[in-house]
């Protein structure tokens, strides 16, 4: 009796040895998988860091690019205090269609496809973009970011979407489209800003939203958080002409965006 209890505790121990072998086995190969996607992303980070410093390097080196990217801004400035509203949304569409175009995008201009408007289009590393822009007093809706991205779920799977507004997001909004499967990145006035003062390129910007809303399932990257240790993380918010205040107060150094901060939000 003595033998046969003590061989079915052997048999026990040898079957929970084999057990804990196989949970260490599968510890390690999570482990492995987790530093993977580790590497992964910080391998993924350098690239676009590196694409950054070369695509800046790239726009400094260039005076036609530079001096292409001012006229742009410029262009941009003067609708700050443009009266028309419908105006400066038709002007906004076409200085877009120039920064996508700047940047080897190959740029659809604004059309109509079966009875629905498309702002614009363009592509970025076998992607189909599909354009919109606001600039209202609003910001844009959870109205407006359904209607955007029904659009784009009409299009084949490539396919998504850029939403610029100019003022900002409703947060439910970003609620509602940061959950499930979003098809939509979305893009600010403080966005726009830095790409046409020349901080940080669009492609760059681009992929970054993209990264950001694959990793985290958020569409809204915030311009503070793409520049870290920098002084953009003293910037509070963004009006209307996509200049950062902090109250009453631009905090802007360019005496130009200065004034026109103040003639529009103050």
């Amino acid at each position: 009796m003595d033998l046969l209890t003590g061989t079915a505790t052997s048999v026990r121990q040898l079957d929970d040895g084999r057990t804990k072998a196989e949970r260490a086995r599968r510890t390690v190969e999570d482990l492995r998988r987790i530093i993977e996607s580790h590497d992964a992303v910080t391998d993924e980070d350098r690239k676009i860091e590196e694409r950054r410093q070369k695509a800046a390097e790239r726009l400094h080196a260039s005076k036609a690019v530079v001096e292409k990217l001012e006229d742009i801004r410029s262009r941009y400035m003067s609708l700050v205090t443009s009266a028309s509203l419908q105006q400066r949304g038709y002007q906004l569409e076409k200085i877009l269609y120039d920064i996508f175009e700047l940047f080897d995008l190959d740029p659809k201009a604004s059309f109509r496809n079966t009875g629905e408007q498309i702002d614009g289009a363009f592509g970025l590393e076998g992607t189909d973009y599909l354009f919109e822009a606001k600039w209202q007093k609003a910001s844009a809706g959870i109205q407006d970011l359904d209607a955007f991205a029904a659009k784009v779920r009409r299009k084949l799977e490539n396919t998504l979407g850029l939403f610029l507004s100019i003022n900002d997001f409703a947060p439910d909004a970003l609620l509602a489209h940061s959950t499930g499967q979003p098809v939509v990145l979305l893009m600010t006035g403080a966005d726009l800003m830095a790409v046409l003062e020349g901080r940080i390129d669009f492609v760059s910007l681009l992929l970054r939203k993209r990264r950001h809303a694959a990793q985290t399932g958020k569409i809204l990257l915030m311009i503070t958080r793409s520049f870290k240790g920098s002084d953009l993380e003293t910037e509070i918010r963004s009006c209307s002409s996509g200049i950062f205040l902090s109250g009453r107060r631009c905090l802007h150094a360019n005496p130009e965006l200065a004034s026109a901060c103040k003639s529009v939000c103050q």
